[in-house]
């Protein structure tokens, strides 16, 4: 009897795991033989499930199955099919079906024949899914826009410069008590405006307005396989394990059961943002699937779509195996998928989870193919791998390798541990902690271009300007991953004050946020949010990752820190830099050479101002020269904004232990 496979997930029984044809190494083999490529590769547009005025069409690629049916089901829940549709074979390795309409708005399976084995899945390309992602559903996408989805866009981004990106998980933005959300924890906790904490402080979405980033970066929304859709017990996950990647996960929906509730709410807050003018950020973890062999790529094409050896999954991504994106039709998916992604649901930008595991012409080939529809559109991603891949680093857009495709970024880890300290050694501080650092951080304002004032035989982790333009710089001193920037202060710098935690913890981000390049913020990093030491909270509780909206109100004066430093980078663009040549040209150190201190003045390639920008990571206060004219200051200690706070024409300043100064004249200075 042929051993059948049924889809699994955590909160089901494991099923029997297929052993899928007998000889994986010599199947590897045939994969990446030119007969497979010429032969069995399927470039149409065609592929998956088409809706057409009379019939629907639905296309499978198996071209090492013997059979595929297609099973209809009354349910979700239904085990036994109530009609079963033999595909015909067809061209290059894929399966064909004509479905009468009347197909519509039922489940369906894929069962895959691949010798004496039996496989039952959605389908990788599978666009609606019902509770779980176990099981498809045949639904026209057409029917899921909220009314004048499509009216509302992003505002144009001129330049990845000019973004400043905001991270946040669906659940964590609503699901706190003093959230005053009423969707809490949902997709649609998003689209509530006007939302305020006991304190009368702004949260959510009005929180996000008023702090004024341009784009929200969401913690994977994609289908994936950690939580079971209908628990109520508060069970949580970041969501880095891919189970359906053209579907939305259904806990963030109001009813997981409904197949069209997570598009329409998706959808929903995407069109919130939009109306608000901020552009939406997918983050993508196509380098691996939840599970290799119980993957719907194993199952539809057994160990085609990942990387191996000697028939056995490596492991790039620390997760149990890797995805083989220098294969044409793994390469292929990823673009289709990114595609539809962003016609279907308007994304502004993506994300890439460990895009070091990727190829770096599959990467070329995915910027290629969005830019052809959307100009604008922002890309970065990860510049690592979490282990050793068989294929050779030199062939992966790693961050040594940004340079090759300069119109996708990575995140700067110079930068990052050069001014708070080591990210895995919680008692090694940085530049922010009286640790030195200096240069690691000159990359980072620098956009990690080439300046003639950079000794790159002193940065962290990288001995060269690794950055074709700044817009390839991702600078960031904190994300999901690891501790949250304030954790990190307190750990590195045991015995201090939490007023000079603070300090640390504004002066981090102001480097940031006067950085060339393109900013980035963890959630709740402008309130000093705390998870209390967790550095991995992927499954903890609410309580440790929710954002606490009480604490806005007891770090107001830090939210109004951020809001005003933002506001400066948006009013100057010599903040925002588009060429290495005109940092090069308009940005330039000078000032002591001091392990804890940076100087720098920026002008404007306009000539109408001159910008003096100067960081004391030092535990005492210092006392800097400065060029003599009338200088209005715009940032201290204390304060930021883009009106001066208060003026001097004196030829010194003096900064605070742990603070930063910006300096604004219209004078002309040597």
């Amino acid at each position: 009897m042929a051993e059948k496979i049924f889809p699994t997930s955590v909160h089901g029984e494991l099923a029997t795991l297929p052993k899928i044809l007998p000889n994986f190494e010599g199947l590897t083999d045939f994969y990446d033989s030119e007969y497979f490529n010429e032969n069995l590769t399927y470039d149409g547009k065609d592929l998956f499930i088409q809706y057409e005025k009379d019939h629907i069409q639905v296309r499978l690629w198996a071209p090492m199955a013997s059979k595929v049916n297609f099973q209809l089901y009354t349910s979700a829940e239904e085990k036994t099919p109530f009609l079963t549709y033999e595909m015909e074979p067809s061209e290059k390795g894929t399966h064909l079906l004509k479905l009468p309409l009347m197909a519509i708005n039922h489940f369906y399976l894929f069962e895959v024949h691949h010798d004496e084995v039996i496989t039952y899945t959605p389908g990788p390309y599978a666009t609606c899914v019902g509770v779980n992602g176990e099981k498809g559903y045949l639904l026209s996408l057409k029917e899921t826009d909220p009314e004048d989805f499509r009216t509302y866009k992003a505002p144009l981004l001129e330049s990845p410069v000019d973004a400043v990106v905001y991270e946040v998980h669906v659940r964590d933005l609503s699901i706190h008590e003093d959230s005053g959300i009423e969707a809490k924890g949902k997709y649609l906790g998003f689209t509530e405006d006007g939302t305020r904490n006991v304190k009368g402080h702004t949260t959510g979405l009005s929180h996000l307005k008023e702090l004024g980033v341009t784009h929200v970066q969401l913690l994977p929304v994609f289908d994936f396989n950690a939580l079971d859709e209908l628990g109520e017990d508060g069970s949580y996950n970041w969501g880095y394990d891919p189970l359906n990647y053209n579907v939305p996960e259904g806990s963030y929906a109001s009813d997981p059961k409904d197949p069209a509730s997570r598009i329409k709410e998706l959808k929903s807050l995407i069109m919130s943002l939009h109306k608000n003018g901020m552009g939406v950020i997918m983050d993508v973890v196509y380098n691996h699937t939840y599970d290799g062999v119980t993957s719907n790529f194993h199952k539809t094409v057994p160990l085609y779509f990942h990387r191996s050896s000697g028939g056995m999954f490596t492991d790039a991504s620390a997760c149990g195996n890797e995805t083989a994106s220098e294969r044409r039709m793994m390469r292929k998916f990823i673009i289709d998928s990114l595609l539809f992604w962003v016609e279907e649901y308007q994304m502004d930008g993506f994300r890439f989870d460990l895009m070091g595991i990727h190829d770096t012409e599959t990467m070329r080939e995915i910027e290629k193919a969005l830019r052809s529809v959307k100009p604008d559109i922002l890309l970065y991603g990860e510049g690592w791998t979490g282990g050793n891949s068989p294929l050779h680093e030199d062939l992966r857009l790693v961050k040594r390798n940004i340079s090759q495709v300069p119109c996708i970024g990575a995140f700067n880890d110079d930068i990052r541990d050069g001014i708070k300290g080591h990210v895995f050694f919680n008692e090694k501080g940085g530049f922010v902690s009286s640790r030195g650092q200096r240069e690691s951080v000159k990359l980072g304002i620098t956009g990690a271009v080439y300046h003639p004032q950079v000794n790159y035989r002193k940065i962290l982790y990288t001995d060269f300007p690794w950055a074709q333009n700044p817009g390839q710089s991702i600078n960031y001193v904190s994300a999901h991953d690891n501790l949250t920037l304030y954790d990190k202060l307190e750990a590195a710098n045991k015995g201090k004050s939490k007023e000079v935690l603070k300090d640390m913890a504004k002066l981090a981000n102001t480097i940031v946020l006067t950085s060339q390049g393109v900013p980035f913020l963890h959630a709740g990093v402008e309130f000093l949010r705390t998870k209390d030491g967790d550095h991995n909270s992927y499954r903890s509780s609410d309580k440790v990752n929710a954002l606490n909206w009480s604490q806005k109100s007891r770090n107001i004066d830090v939210v109004q820190y951020y809001k005003g430093l933002i506001a400066l980078r948006k009013e100057y663009p010599a903040f925002r830099l588009r060429t290495a040549e005109e940092i090069g040209k308009y940005l330039s150190f000078y000032g002591p050479e001091d392990r804890n201190f940076i100087s720098y003045t920026l002008k404007d390639p306009n000539g109408f101002y001159t910008l003096l920008v100067a960081f004391n990571g030092g535990e005492n206060s210092f006392k800097l020269r400065i060029p003599s004219a009338h200088w209005d200051v715009l940032l201290d200690k204390d304060d930021a904004d883009i009106l001066p706070l208060w003026s001097t024409k004196e030829t010194s300043v003096t900064l605070k232990p742990y603070s930063a100064m910006i300096l604004m004249t219209r004078d002309s200075i040597s």
